[in-house]
């Protein structure tokens, strides 16, 4: 069992964590028509929306309320009102989520109030759905955000079960992780409607930001799931979360809904997919594709083939809980050593990592124990680029943000197909990396004028006089 610590030094280098606000936003814009509204400074929304930018290469919708050093002590109503009706007026969204920032936090804006007071002083926002969420980022990160963000869409859009109380057992909810990417959902899809299922993804990042230009101009986000379907999500026969940090949002879709819920802790590796295959053929009477079996089949093939490149490695990685835990364990599975291990945040997940220690730390601490304990491999997202720079070895972008790479919405690392490529990646890194670093080349293999020749043999000189 790992022992989760904190670093008690005084501020982080190359910090690897994402803020709460940004992980609740992030939620948001998988909503369709939404517009993501950080209360706060334009600064945070600004460093936000590059971050998001850089990511995917897309236009994000992100507005702030634009908090002053004065509106942050009197108080921060007005601005938000004025930002609200901004966004209603120009924009027309079909819901506006709203997150909280450290500033307003730290002055204690009762922002359900303000919220109040504007519905009953503008009439015409009656119908629009106001989500708050109570993000302050001086504690938690992305992975937190998320989480709340997700919880607080379910437990005010999300309508009781029906009269009769009849549920559709062919319809299925899917409340995803944030460290699962725009390609995870559209590969989630394909395999729940092998099955004759028909998923409702909260939120869904594959409607909006995979990649798709839209034939005209839309100032929020351009696809997801939409106000309607969330409303009669309690219609569903089963919820399916994935990752540790969505148990808190099944559990009141079932406190509202009564529709149950499967917690699927990770989907990257043999085992998980396997029990993921059986609970889906379970809950929808039918067998397995033969696709998924012979999927089944060129992943154990690929871990066969690849363990002799992978095992034995010493791992360095860092990310969000969730996504720590699923890389890791599949790792580890494997042959890798855990060597190093470095988080942003608690979990429950945490102390199930295959190492004897998580750091809840930045990329610093993970730089300084990959050298320690000599690890040859490095995971994390495109901040540790530097690290495993000096360190010189082999480095696989995962998680948020990525933007010294093309295509990172459509990453994919779950199912077999998923686990399949990702382990193929990964052992492609170390191959290349031992035939550029380590493999001898002629320039290697002439011998130095210092060594001695070989007993028995003259040098050309000597049988020249000879």
């Amino acid at each position: 069992m790992a022992i989760a610590t904190v670093p008690t030094k005084a501020c982080a280098v190359n910090p690897l964590k994402m803020s709460q606000p940004i992980g609740g936003a992030f939620a948001f814009m998988g909503l369709s028509g939404a517009m993501p509204l950080l209360h706060g400074s334009q600064g945070c929304t600004s460093f936000g929306l590059t971050l998001f930018v850089r990511h995917f290469k897309e236009a994000v919708p992100l507005q702030t309320t634009a908090m002053s050093e004065v509106a942050t002590v009197l108080g921060g109503y007005e601005n938000l009102e004025q930002a609200i009706l901004n966004i209603y007026n120009r924009a027309k969204p079909k819901i506006i989520g709203i997150c909280s920032t450290g500033v307003t936090e730290t002055n204690g804006d009762d922002v359900d109030a303000y919220l109040k007071l504007i519905r009953d002083k503008h009439p015409q926002l009656a119908k629009l759905p106001l989500v708050y969420v109570s993000t302050p980022d001086f504690k938690g990160a992305f992975q937190d955000g998320w989480e709340k963000a997700v919880a607080s869409i379910v437990e005010l859009l999300v309508e009781g079960p029906n009269v009769n109380g009849l549920r559709d057992p062919s319809r299925v909810n899917v409340l995803p992780g944030c460290h699962l990417t725009p390609g995870d959902l559209d590969e989630l899809r394909a395999i729940l409607e092998d099955f004759g299922l028909r998923p409702s993804f909260l939120p869904d990042l594959a409607g909006s930001l995979d990649g798709h230009i839209p034939d005209d101009f839309i100032p929020t986000t351009i696809g997801g799931i939409g106000v309607a379907e969330i409303a009669n999500m309690g219609g569903a026969g089963w919820t399916i979360a994935i990752g540790w940090q969505m148990r808190r949002a099944a559990e009141v879709m079932q406190a509202r809904t009564g529709v149950p819920f499967r917690l699927f802790e990770r989907l990257c590796g043999l085992g998980p997919n396997d029990e993921f295959m059986t609970f889906l053929s379970e809950i929808s009477g039918r067998p397995v594709p033969s696709k998924y079996r012979r999927q089944r089949g060129q992943l154990t093939d690929a871990m066969l083939d690849a363990h002799f490149h992978i095992g034995g490695r010493k791992l360095a990685i860092a990310a969000e809980p969730d996504l720590l835990f699923d890389l890791s364990s599949m790792l580890h599975e494997m042959g890798a050593q855990v060597s190093a291990a470095v988080t942003t945040t608690q979990s429950a997940v945490t102390e199930r990592i295959k190492t004897e220690e998580v750091l809840i730390g930045d990329l610093e601490d993970l730089e300084e124990l990959a050298r320690t304990k000599h690890c040859d491999l490095l995971i994390t997202h495109s901040h540790g680029r530097q690290a495993a720079a000096r360190l010189k070895i082999p480095f696989y972008r995962a998680g948020f943000p990525m933007f010294d790479r093309l295509g990172a919405g459509h990453q994919l690392s779950i199912g077999y197909r998923g686990t399949r490529d990702l382990i193929f990646d990964i052992a492609n890194l170390v191959i290349a990396d031992r035939e550029e670093n380590h493999q001898p080349t002629p320039d290697r293999w002439r011998p130095s004028a210092a060594l001695p020749l070989v007993s028995g043999h003259r040098s050309a000189a000597e049988r020249s006089t000879a």
